[in-house]
């Protein structure tokens, strides 16, 4: 089921994500929503948070479901390594239509259980470890625009008040 996704205003994208207790039929089939949601949005990565759900999962798959084998389902995630540093441009789906450019690592390690409560540890470099970077900063609380600072921040988020004011958001 495609679920809908909060944008950038709504307090709920602020708020830091409990931990999953166990790996449920219930926990799989959000999972499922998740992965739906994602491709239908369409997008490379989608925390439960940002749709509305305060649990640690996230999924991402950077061939957008054209390999069934880059497909990955994170929950409870955590970082076991970080290293180096990549700038590059990024969006996200609870930000539509706006992207800056963010720091991230440029190599990332994180270890948590898959879609069947398995431990898995993954480790991403590049595009990847800017997902990872990035879905665990939505399971933190965080959208990519509170790692921006300065002029680029508030001429943003004045343009999302601005939609928001005309209902457009």
């Amino acid at each position: 089921m495609i679920r809908p996704i909060l944008k950038y205003g709504d307090d709920h994208l602020h708020e830091p994500a409990g931990e999953v207790s166990e790996v449920t039929p219930d926990i799989q089939q959000l999972a499922d929503d998740m992965v739906e949601t994602m491709y239908a949005a369409p997008g490379i990565g989608l925390a439960a948070t940002q749709i509305g759900v305060p649990l640690r999962i996230f999924v991402v798959d950077l061939s957008l479901g054209r390999d069934i084998e880059g497909l990955i389902v994170m929950i409870n995630p955590v970082f076991v390594e970080r290293t180096g540093m990549q700038l590059e441009d990024e969006g996200c789906l609870s930000v539509p239509g706006f992207n800056a450019t963010v720091a991230r690592p440029a190599r990332a390690v994180v270890k948590g259980l898959d879609r069947g409560g398995v431990e898995r540890t993954i480790e991403g470099t590049g595009l990847l470890a800017r997902a990872f970077q990035h879905e665990m900063d939505h399971l933190d609380g965080k959208v990519f625009l509170d790692r921006l600072q300065g002029i680029k921040k508030q001429m943003i988020v004045r343009r999302i008040k601005k939609l928001m004011r005309s209902h457009q958001w």
